[in-house]
């Protein structure tokens, strides 16, 4: 079939809306209408070369929609069913897996190489192979994707609403309530307010963390995270970070702190902000070969640890249902997280408001494309 899709032909380059060829759903897998799809910093991460990938590619990995159609053996879903895309798609069989652990599957596939499960494509443009993000690709108007990661929804809440808890708000609360067991009470700093900080902000406030730091360089962002929960903020564009939040803990430092960047750098100030037996996560995907240092003493005299956080640990076919009752609830804030709602043909005019720290989320729209 014939569809619409932005399409990055390279690093540095612009994407472009062009007609491409979507072949059908093979065996596991499913196709389906996108209804919306987010603009996440990890997609900017592929244009800036931190994320390495085959070129030309469809971007998105945020998304949202309706299976049209399923290939042989499919069992998890069936026409008709809404669902939220999962960019991390688990076997079920694997170690890690059936130890509640799916966002560490060892069996996820080549996805990384922009291909299916099985090595081929099923994106084709002028006849030539157009490679996929995340075994996703949601900046298109469909998308085939793995059965397992269509995460089916009952929930019954807008579709847009949808396509963010495929990425920011479980990375970001789900590393608060997952990873870390934030516990009532302990003071959290989190580094970083952009889409997946403001849901790490508002994660620290659903479990009723005191005082909560947001720390940015934009004071836009700062303003956002105290609509998400954060009881202090510091601009690390005026002050130095580490100093301020141990000046706002009393100095002896944060119980917790995230970083929500990427950037080695920051994560060394994350953990140089704990207290003694305090847990640094690290959030943010840095570049490659990057490495993050910290004082030997500092680690070892205070018991401080520092973790990764993948996807917020989570277990997609019950934390997404989870975020959205929570929604539901008027516990989480994910309307508000929608800073502006675009078309198909303004994916770079998105990517440039995330740089300059204009957004918490631009959401791609096909109604409106």
């Amino acid at each position: 079939m014939k569809m619409h899709a932005s399409v990055l032909f390279g690093e540095g380059q612009g994407c472009r809306v062009e007609e491409v060829e979507l072949l059908p759903p093979q065996r596991g897998e499913v196709l389906v209408r996108i209804a919306a799809a987010g603009i996440c910093h990890s997609d900017l991460h592929v244009i800036d070369g931190v994320i390495k990938k085959p070129f030309p590619v469809i971007l998105g990995h945020e998304g949202s929609g309706v299976v049209e159609q399923v290939g042989d053996g499919v069992t998890l879903v069936k026409p008709g069913d809404r669902v939220i895309l999962s960019w991390v798609p688990d076997c079920g069989r694997c170690p890690f897996c059936t130890t509640g652990r799916p966002n560490l599957c060892d069996n996820r596939g080549p996805f990384a190489a922009g291909t299916m499960a099985d090595g081929t494509v099923r994106l084709l443009l002028d006849g030539k192979p157009v490679y996929n993000y995340g075994g996703v690709s949601s900046y298109a108007e469909y998308a085939v994707v793995p059965e397992q990661g269509a995460i089916p929804i009952t929930a019954d809440v807008p579709l847009s609403v949808m396509a963010l808890v495929g990425c920011a708000v479980t990375t970001g609360v789900c590393a608060v309530i997952n990873t870390a067991a934030v516990e009532p009470g302990s003071s959290v700093a989190i580094f970083g307010c952009g889409g997946v900080g403001l849901n790490a902000v508002q994660g620290a406030a659903l479990v009723n963390a005191a005082p909560i730091i947001a720390i940015d360089r934009f004071p836009s962002k700062l303003d956002m995270a105290r609509k998400f929960g954060a009881t202090e903020v510091i601009d690390a564009s005026r002050e130095d970070p580490v100093a301020a939040v141990l000046k706002l803990t009393g100095g002896i430092g944060a119980d917790y702190a995230f970083e929500a960047i990427g950037n080695p750098s920051v994560m060394t100030q994350a953990f140089r902000c704990l207290k003694k037996r305090g847990t640094a996560v690290a959030i943010g995907i840095g570049a490659p070969g990057a490495e993050i240092g910290v004082p030997a003493q500092h680690l070892v005299y205070g018991e401080r640890r520092l973790v990764g956080s993948f996807y917020g640990s989570a277990r997609p076919r019950v934390d997404f249902e989870r975020m959205l009752r929570l929604y539901e609830a008027g516990k989480l804030k994910l309307d508000e997280l929608i800073t502006r709602r675009i078309g198909l043909d303004q994916v770079d005019e998105a990517f440039a408001a995330m740089r300059s720290g204009e957004v918490a989320r631009s959401v791609i729209e096909f109604s409106r494309s």
